[in-house]
């Protein structure tokens, strides 16, 4: 067990809800995604560090616990300045939660699927991951 965890997260999860979230994606049949790199705007400005970025469609993945966004001192202000950022960026984002990784995986699938297909469905944001 302790193997397998370390090389999920050599493999970019930095939290065990982002390896839940990498074994849902795994389930989805996407293209996979780029995990926790720092994504810019046209002009160069820091967007956001998603959980989980699809480059191909400009779509956003963030797996926002209660327990760090509500709990931690300012966590609901940064959640909404980052997704006031996503905004102004174009950047269509999923929010999901990390129980529901374990107990929903199908219905995240099909959320991850359906967000993915309406991010594709439009003019891709002019915006970039950190390289």
């Amino acid at each position: 067990m302790p193997r397998l965890v370390l090389s999920e997260l050599a493999s970019g999860q930095e939290s065990v809800a982002e390896i839940d979230a990498w074994r849902v994606w795994e389930l989805s049949g996407l293209p996979e995604p780029v995990w926790n790199k720092k994504l810019y705007d046209a002009e160069g400005r820091f967007v956001a560090k998603p959980d989980a970025w699809f480059d191909d469609v400009g779509l956003a993945w963030e797996v926002d616990s209660l327990s760090f966004h509500l709990q931690v001192v300012d966590g609901f202000d940064r959640t909404l300045a980052r997704n006031g950022r996503y905004a102004a960026a174009g950047v269509l984002v999923l929010q999901t939660l990390p129980s529901r990784l374990r107990t929903e995986p199908d219905k995240v699938v099909a959320e991850l699927r359906a967000a993915h297909a309406a991010a594709a469905a439009r003019t891709r944001p002019n915006v970039r991951i950190a390289s």
